[in-house]
C-alpha cells in the first residue's frame, strides 16, 4: 500500500537505505533494511520487496509502518496523555523538568528527552513529539514511576487505559 506524501514534506533516500523525511514540524531519519526498495513516485512513496520469504515480508510491513509514522510525525506529530490519580499525587513542570509527587519520600524529576515535550494540565500529563517511538518511550518511563494499582486505582495511567479493579479484603464474621 503506497504512502501518500502531503504537501510540504520532502523525502530523501541516501545510500545504504538511509531515509530522511523533512516536514513542517521537523526532520526524522532512519536506516531501513537493505532488501526493501523505497521509491517516490508522483506524490506517493512505494516500498517493494524482492521475494516472498517470511523475513522479507515481515521487514516489508515493518518498514512501511515505520515510514508512514515518520511522515505523520513531521506533519501532525504524536501525543500521549497520562492521568495522575491518587490523593496527594501531583505533576508539575519546572523548565524542561517534569516534577512528580507520587507518595515517595522525594519528588521524582524527569528531564524531557531531545525532540519530546511534556505539558502538565491539572492532573493530566501530555507527552508530545514528532517521533512516535520517542513519545511512547517517554510516556512509558513516566508511567513506570508509579503504575496504577488494582485496589484503589492510584498511580499514573494512560488516558485510554482501563484498570482491572480487584475487591479488597473482607473482615471476619
Amino acid at each position: 500500500m503506497p504512502i501518500a506524501v502531503p504537501s510540504g514534506v520532502t523525502m530523501e533516500v541516501a545510500e545504504n537505505n538511509s531515509v530522511t523525511v523533512k516536514g513542517p514540524k521537523g526532520t526524522l531519519s532512519r536506516v531501513f533494511p537493505a532488501e526493501i526498495k523505497i521509491e517516490q513516485k508522483d506524490g506517493q512513496i512505494e516500498l517493494t520487496r524482492p521475494d516472498d520469504e517470511k523475513r522479507t515480508k515481515a521487514m516489508h510491513g515493518l518498514s512501511r509502518a515505520l515510514l508512514n509514522n515518520m511522515v505523520v510525525g513531521v506533519t501532525d506529530g504524536f501525543e500521549k496523555k497520562l492521568e495522575v490519580n491518587g490523593v496527594g499525587y501531583r505533576a508539575a513542570k519546572q523548565g524542561k523538568k517534569l516534577v512528580l509527587t507520587l507518595g515517595y519520600s522525594h519528588p521524582v524529576e524527569l528531564e524531557d528527552p531531545e525532540g519530546v515535550e511534556t505539558v502538565v494540565d491539572g492532573q493530566t500529563i501530555i507527552v508530545k513529539g514528532i517521533s512516535k517511538e520517542a513519545v511512547g518511550q517517554h510516556a512509558a518511563i513516566i508511567r513506570e514511576k508509579r503504575p496504577p494499582e488494582p485496589y484503589k486505582g492510584k498511580g499514573i495511567k494512560y488516558a485510554d487505559e482501563t484498570i482491572r479493579r480487584k475487591v479488597g479484603k473482607t473482615g471476619k464474621k
